[in-house]
């Protein structure tokens, strides 16, 4: 506000009960100017002496017929217009002030009582609030669960309001209020991240209505209790390895720190070792930084709170296909080749491969591949003899790279059918042969004796 003839204006007419005469209010700010009205001054040119009342005693006059300037000590000064202007105001300038004149064959007007009233403040204001640390950008942080307490007081005469506000992300209200109590002090417990924002003290002048504030921001910090959370999978045709970790819901910003665990990489440098303020980290390996069994831990912590580092890791695995090396099959029926993996890290991918050349399987009306969780399956339709030999089922990730040898014989139906004529033969012999000798059994109590000229036949009774 400007300090020169500062006017406020705050009641308008008040009623004289002994005079009669109607009572004028003016506030003025303390050390600022101010001016008073003389509405008593005649309009039609005629000169006057101007005389000013405070309390009933002269405080200026001044002589408007004459040419010199206005009379009076520096404090109090008289206009041409008849106006009081009084400079520098102090507290003692309150009052009851008016004006008369003197004028020839002009009789007096009842003058206008006017009431001075001085104001001062709100000045000095201070606030205080506590446990904080300072930011250099002149914010205040709190950690998260704290009890915090906040004072502000200022100077303003003859009386102020006091108040805390609060302004959030979401919502604004008023804390607390008080009628010219200073300081003012509230105390918010168990402090949570909803009471983050701006906190501003306002003090209000109770007379001149002028009002001051102070606002500072105040910052709530915090980190998860929970560990960061890690992840790893291969990009780049398995050649490459890409790790992330994210550990959201901290309060500034956390550092995330990926490195190889500590001790496992003997005298070698470690083969990583990155640092980055962010929720959420990646980093790229190529696989002969890699190798089976290897640990990388990403460490996730928050340097403005007071809380222990959390982790995650990762163990590396490469991968180990299994199944049955050996198939045989009859030419012209269907076969399933299968093999399992389940052991990589990241998971490895698996293709099926044949003939010594390696040539990729491609699925189409010979080949059908299929996936159910870690089995994988080729099923080759009406074998002949051409796909007689070795198939591999390759699984790689970013560690290595292991293959299953599985080699299928093709056998032709022809081999198949005598097979199964011999042994349709071989059964029928022994089927006769356990006839024979179950008869045999059955009548061994009949033996017979022979010789060239006698036959005897003895009946052995039981």
């Amino acid at each position: 506000m400007e300090r020169s003839m500062h006017l406020l204006l705050l009641v308008a007419h008040l009623t004289g009960v002994a005079t009669g005469q109607t009572s004028e209010t003016i506030v003025g700010t303390l050390g600022d100017s101010v001016s008073l009205p003389c509405h008593g001054i005649p309009s039609n040119g005629t000169r006057s002496v101007v005389r000013w009342l405070k309390d009933g005693k002269i405080a200026a006059s001044r002589n408007l017929s004459s040419m010199a300037g206005p009379t009076g000590n520096v404090h109090f000064s008289v206009s041409d217009q008849g106006s009081l202007t009084i400079s520098g105001l102090l507290l003692s300038d309150q009052g009851i002030y008016s004006c008369n004149d003197s004028v020839p064959n002009h009789t007096a007007e009842k003058q206008t009582d006017i009431q001075l009233l001085i104001a001062n403040g709100p000045s000095n204001m201070w606030t205080d609030i506590k446990p904080t640390v300072l930011l250099p950008n002149g914010a205040l942080f709190v950690q998260k669960g704290s009890d915090v307490s906040f004072n502000c007081s200022s100077e303003s005469y003859p009386s102020q309001a006091l108040s805390w506000v609060f302004q959030g992300d979401t919502s604004n209200s008023s804390l607390l209020s008080s009628s010219d109590r200073s300081p003012l002090e509230i105390s918010l417990l168990n402090i949570q991240p909803n009471h983050q924002g701006t906190y501003s003290c306002i003090s209000q002048n109770m007379l001149s209505n002028r009002t001051a504030s102070k606002s500072t921001s105040l910052l709530v910090y915090y980190a998860p209790d929970r560990h960061p959370e890690c992840f790893s999978h291969a990009i780049n045709d398995s050649l490459h390895l890409l790790l992330h970790c994210s550990w959201s819901g901290s309060n500034p910003l956390p550092m995330l720190h990926w490195e190889e665990e500590p001790g496992a990489h003997g005298t070698r440098p470690p083969v990583l070792n990155v640092s980055m303020t962010t929720e959420s980290l990646e980093v790229t390996l190529n696989r002969s930084q890699l190798y089976n069994g290897q640990t990388m831990r990403c460490k996730a912590y928050n340097n403005m709170v007071k809380s222990e580092a959390k982790f995650c890791s990762i163990t590396l695995q490469s991968p180990f296909p299994q199944g049955n090396p050996l198939v045989t099959a009859v030419e012209g029926s269907d076969i399933t080749l299968t093999c399992t993996e389940n052991s990589s890290l990241p998971p490895a991918k698996t293709t099926w491969r044949r003939k010594i050349s390696q040539e990729e399987v491609v699925p189409g009306a010979k080949y059908v591949i299929s996936e159910l969780g870690p089995t994988f399956s080729l099923k080759i339709i009406n074998l002949t003899k051409e796909d007689e030999g070795p198939y591999f089922c390759r699984s790689e990730n970013p560690v290595l790279v292991q293959e299953l040898e599985v080699f299928l014989t093709v056998k032709s139906s022809q081999t198949y059918a005598g097979g199964v004529v011999g042994a349709f033969i071989a059964a029928l012999i022994i089927g006769i042969g356990i006839a024979v000798g179950t008869s045999a059994y059955r009548n061994r109590d009949r033996i017979c004796l022979g010789k060239v000229i006698l036959i005897a036949c003895i009946i052995i009774s039981s």
